[in-house]
């Protein structure tokens, strides 16, 4: 188990087992190349609030270098993020099964080869942060002590969740602050929408874990809801589509943002409907289906911002 090519249990078959060098692959594995769907969930806020203030300003000449740029920044900053966490919860992680073959805790790689691959990454995410103004990079600098203080969390509350949430729906400030060059109203509420939305998902996640978590002392939302999970996704869930409805109402967003909403919803309603927490397999599968329903959102929101520029 601690060469370099052993697979991580929860996520086997792909690109990096198969086509990475062998060297490569415990790094990738670290920063999730392996597992793209947090990247992408981190990118998806981003993205809502780039084509939001594009819409505001009327002009979305320079959306598509945003766009490109929150999708490096996303994945470089999301890598770094959970090579962090996977230093700082080495211990835990070998002690839950689906988790004790990463690879530190496999020893594929050493704390200080997994430090080190952390300041790359750290670095490339500087020079993506650099090309937006000055304030833009405030803000992104911001979001480090939210991350840095994340994965120790889990020890000391039940909602553990909320601080993920703060984390992974910073990007509905970034968009803002690189396009308009400030946060305004609708940005606090796509904010709040956003983590709304990550603690609905990761509550879904956490019930992966939630046996293991339970013997080691590990706290989460799955936990604190047990039995009562999906009535807690449905209020979270439904705060998420009424703050960013809000949020869009502010911005003077058209028919395509509400259309956008609308399937993004319904989408939320399906999850809830076809969860089954005792079931791990299918919680991955619906925690994964959260990509296609931000996309949804995106998707109407882009629309708008293309007619609105019109």
């Amino acid at each position: 188990m601690s060469g370099v090519a052993a697979r991580v249990a929860d996520a086997t078959g792909n690109w990096v087992d198969t086509r990475a060098p062998s060297w490569s692959r415990p790094y990738l594995r670290l920063a999730r190349l392996d597992r793209p769907i947090g990247s992408w969930l981190l990118l998806l806020p981003c993205w809502w609030s780039a084509a939001l203030a594009a819409g505001v300003l009327g002009d979305v000449r320079q959306l598509p270098l945003v766009i490109v740029l929150f999708f490096v920044g996303a994945f470089v900053m999301r890598g770094a993020g959970c090579t962090w966490n996977d230093i700082t919860d080495r211990d835990l992680d070998a002690k839950v099964e689906r988790t004790r073959s990463r690879p530190i805790p496999a020893g594929q790689v050493s704390v200080a080869q997994a430090a080190a691959f952390l300041v790359v990454q750290a670095l490339i995410g500087l020079v993506v942060l650099l090309q937006f103004n000055r304030f833009a990079v405030a803000t992104g600098v911001a979001s480090l002590v939210i991350v840095a203080i994340y994965p120790f969390m889990k020890r000391i509350t039940w909602w553990p969740q909320i601080v993920l949430g703060l984390a992974f729906s910073w990007g509905a400030l970034m968009g803002s602050a690189v396009t308009l060059g400030r946060i305004d109203a609708a940005t606090i509420w796509l904010y709040a929408g956003a983590i709304a939305w990550v603690i609905g998902y990761d509550t879904i996640y956490a019930h992966q874990d939630a046996e293991d978590d339970a013997l080691i002392g590990v706290k989460s939302t799955a936990l604190l809801f047990g039995a009562r999970t999906r009535p807690a996704l449905v209020a979270f869930y439904g705060v998420a589509v009424v703050l960013i409805g809000v949020a869009l109402a502010a911005s003077g967003a058209r028919w395509p943002a509400a259309i956008g909403l609308a399937a993004f919803a319904a989408h939320l309603v399906w999850q809830i409907a076809r969860l089954d927490i005792s079931n791990p397999v299918l919680c991955l599968r619906i925690f994964k289906s959260n990509r296609d329903a931000g996309l949804l959102l995106f998707a109407g929101l882009l629309i708008d911002a293309l007619m609105r520029a019109g």
